[in-house]
């Protein structure tokens, strides 16, 4: 069976790479959310195995986004894919619960390196 992971970015273009990169790899892609309320909306209806979440959303943080996340479905992994490196942001999204951490730009390797992980091994905190 296949990984189904969520999407969650406001820009259309890294949703877009995101997509590419993970479809290819053969997981399955089962939404894309542009905001934090599209992103917990989607998370429930689609229950993916994984979310890879940016930090900056339109209408919320994606640590905020991530928190309700937590709330409502603690066993699904979420990877941070963020512009956003500085430590304190990375930290506190480990805290929250976060899985691991990819700072953009990032590569396709580091992609699905992380993404595998993060699937095959459970409780796993990986900062990159």
């Amino acid at each position: 069976m296949k990984n189904r992971i969520l999407i969650v970015d406001d820009s259309f273009y890294m949703r877009t790479m995101l997509k590419n990169m993970l479809t290819d790899a053969g997981y399955e892609v089962v939404g894309e959310a542009a905001n934090g309320q599209q992103a917990l909306e989607m998370a429930l209806a689609s229950k993916p195995d994984l979310i890879t979440l940016d930090v900056i959303l339109p209408d919320n943080t994606g640590l905020d986004v991530l928190k309700g996340i937590r709330r409502e479905q603690p066993e699904v992994k979420v990877v941070m894919c963020s512009a956003v490196g500085q430590e304190v942001i990375v930290n506190e999204a480990l805290e929250s619960g976060a899985t691991a951490y990819i700072v953009k730009p990032f590569s396709e390797e580091k992609v699905l390196e992380i993404v595998g992980s993060a699937l095959q091994e459970p409780g796993v905190e990986q900062k990159q």
